[in-house]
Parts: C-alpha cells; sequence; structure tokens
C-alpha cells in the first residue's frame, strides 16, 4: 500500500548517545525489530526487504550472509546486511565504525558498498583504514521512483523473459555487468552468475525484448521485489540500437511491468549519467534521494 511507502519522505531521526550502543549478528528472533527498522524507508531498503519477504527471517544465510545490527540500550537503532556486499540499513553514518570493525572481523572480502550516500561514504572511510581499499566510489548515484502511470508510451516489444532465450539473454547481462563495473560477472565462476540469471527469469523478474533475429534488443530486471516496492537493476540497451530514442518506450514498459507486482517502482543511476536521468525523467521518475557504491 502507498501508505507503507509514505514515510520515504520524513526525515530520519538521530541516533541516541551512543553509550549504550552494542553489536552483534542478528538471529530469527530479531525479524520484527528489523523489519520495522527496514519498513521506515521501503524504497531505500528494499534490499533487505526483499531478502526478509524471501526468507522470512533475519537470521544468517546457510552460506554465512548476515546482518549487522547495531543496537542502542537494547532496541534496534541501525544495520548492515553483510553477504558479497554490505548494504547499511538505515544507518547513522556516526555508527559506521561499529559496523566496519564487525564487517571487518568476519574475514570476509565484500565486492561492493551500496545504499544510502551518507552511509555508504561513512564505511568506506572506515574500511579503508582497516585495509579495504575501494578501487572505485560512485558517490552521488539519484534514488528515483515512479508511482504513477508512466509518462511515455510503453514499447509494446517489452515481455518477462523466456528461458528457452536463456543463451541470448545470459551474454547480454553479463556485457552490461561489465560495462557498468568494468569486469567480467564470470571472474568469480560462470555457474554462480548464470543461475542468478536463471532465477530472474524463473521469477519473472527478467524483462527482455528480442526483435525477429532473436536478437536482445533492450533488457532490465526487476532485481528486488517486495509487495510494495520493486528496484530495476541491470538497464542495458544493445549497443547496435542505441542512438534511435528507444530507452524512453522500453523504461515505461518496465515500469508497466513492474506495476502489476508493487506500486512503487525506484531505481538508482550514476549522477554523471546524464542521458538516463534525462530518460528516467521523461517517463516520470522523480528524485527521492542520493545512493553511493563503493567498488572494493
Amino acid at each position: 500500500m502507498l501508505s507503507r511507502v509514505a514515510p520515504w519522505l520524513a526525515s530520519r531521526k538521530d541516533v541516541a548517545d551512543p553509550a549504550g550502543l552494542s553489536v552483534r549478528t542478528l538471529d530469527g528472533q530479531d525479524t520484527p525489530a528489523l523489519t520495522s527498522l527496514a519498513l521506515q524507508d521501503p524504497v531505500a531498503n528494499v534490499f533487505i526487504l526483499a531478502h526478509l519477504r524471501a526468507t522470512g527471517t533475519a537470521a544468517p544465510t546457510s552460506g554465512g550472509a548476515g546482518v549487522i545490527g547495531i543496537f542502542d540500550d537494547g532496541v534496534l537503532a541501525g544495520a548492515c546486511w553483510a553477504g558479497a556486499n554490505l548494504v547499511p540499513v538505515q544507518l547513522d553514518p556516526a555508527l559506521a565504525p561499529l559496523v566496519a570493525q564487525a564487517a571487518n572481523s568476519s574475514g570476509r572480502r565484500y565486492a561492493s558498498a551500496f545504499g544510502p550516500a551518507a552511509a555508504v561514504l561513512a564505511l568506506n572511510t572506515e574500511l579503508a583504514e582497516l585495509g579495504h581499499h575501494a578501487h572505485e566510489v560512485r558517490g552521488d548515484q539519484p534514488l528515483m521512483v515512479i508511482d504513477g502511470a508512466p509518462q511515455v508510451q510503453a514499447n509494446p516489444g517489452l515481455a518477462q523473459g523466456n528461458l528457452a532465450d536463456f543463451d541470448r539473454i545470459l551474454p547480454a547481462c553479463a556485457a552490461m555487468f561489465e560495462e557498468e563495473v568494468g569486469y567480467s560477472p564470470y571472474l568469480g565462476g560462470r555457474e554462480f552468475y548464470s543461475r542468478r540469471v536463471e532465477g530472474l527469469i524463473r521469477q519473472g523478474h527478467s524483462l527482455v525484448h528480442l526483435n525477429e533475429a532473436r536478437e536482445v534488443v533492450f533488457k532490465a530486471e526487476l532485481g528486488a521485489v517486495t509487495e510494495d516496492v520493486t528496484q530495476v537493476q541491470g538497464v542495458w540497451m544493445n549497443p547496435i540500437f542505441r542512438g534511435q530514442g528507444l530507452s524512453a518506450g522500453y523504461m515505461s514498459a518496465v515500469v508497466e511491468q513492474a506495476q502489476k507486482i508493487a506500486p512503487v517502482t525506484s531505481l538508482y543511476v550514476n549522477g554523471f549519467n546524464t542521458r538516463a536521468r534525462s530518460t528516467y525523467e521523461r517517463v516520470g521518475f522523480r528524485q527521492v534521494g542520493t545512493f553511493a557504491t563503493v567498488l572494493f
């Protein structure tokens, strides 16, 4: 319901005196508290809310990923997902040293940190002191939403991806990833990334247009999904078809597909990507915050 999304427009509460703070990994009993914390901003926190929706628990996963919780006199005051990536949840930047110490003590190497800019950039500063050096920092990524009908006519060619086209969709996804982060998603193993793409197709969260020659013209994914918000990720136009004014129509189609699932569609974009930002604004997206991404 839109009434549950409204709090993302409100200012955050200040964290209390740090004298009573404690840090620990959350367990199943903390699920209601983490859910309540994340719902203070369902757009910025769609990643963790989608995880909670899928698993039903704040407890660590079988693979060892978990949520670092910061407690103020026993009340959950902030948190951070710590898996392959670090994702802060309503985390006051002043608490970044505590999260960084906990994240570092796990012995994990993190691929990235992403989320609200102030928290992510504070984490990066603290992690650098602990030997986690970033190779790229994207500190200005407008967080944008649309909660009404798109303002551009949707391209009717966009549809849910089909497993029969997996061998065409996977290379498009890999090309997008390499363009975005500068290295192949297969570096950690082709199987893991392939399973991720296959899973999105099976869930109906892969959106793609293949032309008559069975070439992928455009693709995007609904990378995080809750009953309130979807987050669009992996937007990619085949270079052959760029510069033809097609992007806005495809993004309108993405919004139409996403709004069949949840009323609010979100995404974040690099601030320097003025062409993409202009396209999103034409479609009807508006900025509601700022994210940052740190690539380690």
